[in-house]
């Protein structure tokens, strides 16, 4: 099991707080940084320096760190264009040296798409589809050769589907809790299916969905199991504790639904994890200005020993 730092910088968050915290995941041996692709704060309290860009910030991390995975978990398909989409994401690839993946999803926040004048469609699965498969073809059409799309919300014609990523690859996760279309789109377009903050007794089941889409796909390359979890740890009752009130949650709602509590406690939940076939865990950091945090999420998980200081 691997696990990955994931972010929400709408709810306040500069770049400078974002690189700080992006550059002690990679000293502390995380696997990934990851963060939001939204532009409106959820809830109240202080918006702080307000919303940034995703995939702008993403392109700064490219090149202010050396070795980290980034990514977005997820980009909604309301908010680009899949080809200007596929530029953006193969641009930020190569200025990381080919360590960039997608998260690509529906959208859901229907009033942040009202602050900003986005478009919000009803049958935004449907975008879903043709994007995830324009974005995917886009990017394997052999250099010089052209690439042409023609859908009921997209139309791409003769495109030269450039620039490439370095990667051979760009992992594509396909988010979502549904249990037919989502586990079918990441059975033909993912390299990952997330689920992101589900109920435990439903990670099972859906991750069953997944294999029988799979099956159906006659797919051999592997599919990587995921989930986004809610992190708050403590050494002490007393930290974990302090950690909840400055997220705004109950002690005992994070037990309930998150990596949360004590080292035994989140040594007990890592393991269950693991029995329902989690590969790969996101560890969601809400308060972006507490750095010892990830250092005591990162001993927690076993990922490497603390950094000094």
């Amino acid at each position: 099991m691997d696990f990955r730092i994931f972010t929400e910088p709408q709810q306040g968050a500069s770049y400078d707080e974002l690189l700080a915290v992006a550059l002690r995941t990679e000293q502390l041996g995380f696997d990934g940084f990851f963060r939001s692709d939204h532009y409106l704060r959820m809830g109240d309290g202080d918006p702080g320096y307000g919303p940034t860009d995703a995939w702008t910030t993403l392109a700064g991390l490219a090149r202010d760190t050396e070795r980290v995975r980034l990514g977005t978990l997820v980009s909604s398909v309301t908010y680009r264009l899949p080809g200007i989409l596929a530029v953006q994401v193969a641009n930020v690839d190569a200025m990381s040296g080919g360590r960039v993946e997608l998260g690509l999803g529906t959208g859901w926040f229907e009033q942040e798409h009202r602050a900003f004048g986005i478009p919000f469609p009803e049958r935004r699965f449907d975008l879903l589809e043709e994007q995830l498969a324009i974005v995917t073809g886009f990017w394997q059409t052999p250099a010089g050769a052209r690439f042409s799309f023609d859908g009921d919300h997209y139309r791409l014609e003769d495109s030269p589907a450039l620039p490439k990523p370095v990667q051979e690859r760009i992992p594509v996760i396909v988010g979502g809790l549904g249990a037919k279309r989502t586990p079918r789109l990441a059975a033909q377009f993912g390299d990952e299916h997330n689920l992101s903050f589900p109920p435990f007794e439903r990670i099972r089941p859906l991750f069953a969905a997944l294999d029988e889409a799979i099956e159906r796909e006659e797919r051999e390359r592997p599919v990587v199991r995921s989930v986004a979890l809610v992190a708050c740890v403590g050494d002490d009752e007393a930290t974990f504790r302090r950690r909840a009130d400055a997220i705004g949650r109950a002690p005992e709602e994070l037990r309930e639904h998150g990596v949360a509590g004590s080292r035994a406690e989140v040594e007990d939940l890592l393991g269950r994890l693991a029995d329902d076939g989690v590969e790969r865990v996101y560890l969601q950091v809400l308060d972006m200005t507490d750095l010892d945090h990830l250092d005591e999420l990162a001993s927690f998980a076993g990922v490497a020993a603390p950094v000094a200081g």
